[in-house]
């Protein structure tokens, strides 16, 4: 029996009611976070913007200089952000397994995957990269590390639920004939959810590079680490000039990947 004119438009009442109050509470929501962090005091971002354009002066025109110095960190830079996605890639395909509903081999095994991506991801990659340095010391090592555990936590999650919306008939079917669990994984899921996988570590490779540069400021390396140094004995023109080769690297990365995600389209 189909739904009465006034079934409908109850429905659609409920459903303006709902999207009424939703956005209520948001705008509720931003009010309170713009007042605690003090983004109404106007007259101090008045103030600021002076000492912002006499700084942006400070760094005009930028000096490359020192460029045959910082090919070296570029090129750390663009390692250990391939290393650590890599890294993360390869141990989130048995982690995206465990985490899945329909690939798991049990309720508290699938629970404690969970448990475990949660904790990958509630630390920052920062916070990750200043206790690795503690720990191994500066280089490129203490970043791939943060960024490979970092990683793990969000790719593996992205995997598990590709592999959950997986179709279930060949799933179904790859069972009916006898594959063992395993066979199952490779033949029934796998093929379905590759491009997804594929798509996804190219996604964060992205952002590992732009993270990467950040780690470098921790001491973890890289042109980070370089762009650090010249904050610290206020060389802006300097600063300048490896913000724009920052840019110019992350344009170049996205560019590729965007070419990567066609082919594996």
């Amino acid at each position: 029996m189909s739904p009465s004119f006034q079934d409908i438009l109850m429905q659609q009442k409920k459903k303006h009611r709902k999207g009424v109050l939703m956005f209520a509470a948001i705008s509720l929501v931003i009010l309170i976070s713009w007042g605690y962090v003090d983004l109404y005091n106007f007259p101090r971002l008045i103030d600021g913007i002076p000492s912002l354009f006499r700084l942006v002066g400070e760094m005009l025109p930028p000096d490359f200089s020192e460029y045959k110095s910082w090919l070296r960190p570029l090129i750390d830079t663009l390692a250990m952000s391939i290393a650590g996605t890599a890294i993360a890639v390869l141990f989130s395909i048995p982690l995206g397994v465990l985490a899945a509903r329909n690939s798991s081999p049990h309720p508290l095994i699938f629970k404690l995957t969970r448990g475990l991506l949660n904790v990958l991801r509630a630390i920052p990659e920062l916070i990750k990269g200043i206790i690795f340095v503690a720990a191994v010391g500066f280089g490129t090592l203490p970043g791939v590390l943060a960024l490979s555990l970092h990683s793990m936590g969000m790719v593996a999650k992205f995997f598990a639920e590709a592999i959950e919306h997986a179709d279930p008939a060949p799933i179904e079917a790859a069972r009916a004939v006898g594959a063992r669990p395993l066979q199952v994984i490779v033949h029934g899921i796998f093929p379905q959810v590759l491009p997804q996988l594929a798509d996804t570590a190219i996604y964060r490779w992205e952002y590992n590079f732009r993270a990467s540069t950040v780690m470098g400021m921790v001491g973890a390396g890289g042109i980070g680490f370089e762009l650090m140094g010249s904050l610290r004995i206020m060389q802006y023109q300097e600063v300048s000039a490896i913000l724009i080769i920052i840019l110019t690297m992350v344009t170049l990365v996205d560019a590729f990947s965007g070419w990567l995600r066609k082919r594996f389209s």
